[in-house]
């Protein structure tokens, strides 16, 4: 029965969960997303001036945790008519990294500029609640060969993002290395063993012990391989530097026991100039979270979203960012890394998701905890993320076979996918665009696939029986 602990409950959406699977399995979701929360403070602040490691990037990082397990818990359980009660994880998008860029730019960097970045984020994540609550008259706007087109365009374009993780995480000096490859390698056979052990728990938890590996590997690698290896610079000079792989325990001594949030660590700027791309951007993380919530359903559950579910997320996903940015953190939305979690083991009991963000919120508040997950390896991480990716793509060509692929469903999405995604994933080609049109058209190219789904599932006849 659901309303008896039962481990079979983690394939239900409702239902007790044990704590001794509960806990693991929730842990499971927010070492796939960890490195990926943070990530776009850490380029943004730079951006902005905000050194490393200073106070300020250190309590907008520890904002950033906390918030992404709060807003979580509003997705995952619901706040009236907020959150879409669907096992979905929220975090700080990367998806706003062009458009912060922008408007840094624009208002001359600094405090100023991260500060017109959280008056925008405030303002963008209202409209998109207010979008969200309007919803469902938008719903037959969204048909499978739209939704599929989208969660399969968001799959594709994660594939790049896993892949570079497998070897070491864009930017290491080591990247491609036998040592990062084969260690990614080594994560990845140990889930796919697991995923096909006999025992429920194990397969469940397949990613977590194929993460636990990974970090039990780098520990002895690094007592058998050299750590640091040289780089010559572009002026000849040499310069030593520590392998991607290496585990940075240093960092677990340096980080404080407890930390307590603050309000607005940076003063917010409101301007038209910094609003209104914002604005845009807001509508095109309600398609993205629209294909999310889709591969959640039907990766997970065999079914499409319902017009509560989508509204609902849609909702979370705005009205989160605006809370996010009272604490000086970039916008707060569904993660689909996460997603492709839910779709590869088909585990979508809400409670195992909200002791995810639980977890969070304790990172959150004691730093040495958020230490132990963020020294890992960007290759341990990719072992795991290639396989979460792909299966969102295999969700996408679920939720599109959900109707027959007529002469007409093709044509839409090999034009979404062929020059929509096509462009989109391409930024050169969209460079000598107008900049309103390349913050559409430039990224992922999740946003001009969807826009030409859209379009032609409206303007396309509909095929004769």
């Amino acid at each position: 029965m659901d309303n008896e602990p039962n481990n079979k409950n983690v394939y239900k959406l409702n239902g007790k969960v044990p704590l001794k699977t509960a806990i693991p399995l929730g842990l499971q979701h927010v070492s796939a997303m960890f490195a990926s929360n943070l990530t776009p403070i850490l380029i943004i602040t730079g951006i902005c001036g905000i050194s490393a490691g200073s106070a300020l990037q250190i309590t907008i990082l520890q904002n950033a945790m906390l918030l992404a397990g709060l807003i979580t818990l509003i997705q995952v359980i619901g706040m009236g008519p907020v959150g879409g009660k669907l096992p979905i994880v929220m975090g700080t998008s990367s998806g706003f990294i062009g458009v912060c860029q922008g408007i840094a730019a624009s208002m001359g960097g600094g405090l100023i500029g991260y500060g017109a970045i959280m008056g925008a984020s405030l303002i963008g994540g209202l409209f998109e609640g207010v979008l969200g609550l309007f919803l469902k008259p938008l719903r037959k706007f969204f048909p499978p060969i739209v939704t599929g087109t989208v969660v399969l365009a968001i799959g594709l374009s994660l594939l790049g993002i896993g892949t570079a993780f497998f070897a070491g995480g864009l930017g290491a000096k080591d990247f491609g290395s036998l040592e990062n490859l084969g260690l990614g390698f080594i994560v990845m056979v140990v889930i796919v063993i697991f995923r096909h052990s006999k025992s429920p728990f194990l397969r469940a938890t397949s990613i977590i012990i194929g993460i636990l590996v990974g970090y039990i590997l780098a520990i002895i690698m690094g007592f058998i391989l050299p750590k640091t290896f040289m780089v010559t610079a572009a002026d000849g000079t040499t310069q030593e530097v520590t392998k991607a792989w290496v585990l940075q325990t240093s960092k677990i001594a340096a980080a404080g026991w407890f930390s307590i949030p603050k309000l607005m660590p940076v003063k917010m700027v409101f301007s038209a100039k910094a609003i209104f791309p914002m604005i845009i951007m807001f509508i095109v993380t309600t398609i993205e979270t629209i294909g999310d919530v889709s591969g959640i359903t039907q990766g997970g559950m065999d079914r499409e979203a319902t017009d509560e579910e989508l509204s609902g997320s849609v909702m979370c996903d705005g009205l989160g960012s605006s809370i996010a940015s009272v604490f000086g953190v970039l916008p707060n939305t569904s993660f689909s890394q996460n997603v492709g979690l839910v779709g590869m083991t088909h585990i979508v009991n809400r409670s195992v998701i909200a002791i995810g963000g639980i977890a969070l919120v304790i990172c959150g508040l004691f730093p040495k905890l958020a230490a132990i997950i963020s020294i890992m390896p960007m290759s341990v991480l990719g072992g795991a993320a290639i396989m979460m990716f792909a299966s969102i793509t295999v969700s996408g060509i679920e939720l599109l076979t959900k109707e027959k692929l007529t002469n007409r469903n093709i044509t839409v999405l090999i034009v979404s996918l062929g020059l929509g995604y096509g462009l989109g994933s391409t930024p050169a080609a969209v460079a000598q665009l107008p900049s309103a049109l390349q913050l559409i058209f430039s990224g992922s190219g999740i946003v001009p696939a969807a826009l030409f789904a859209i379009v032609l599932n409206v303007v396309l006849p509909k095929d004769a029986e």
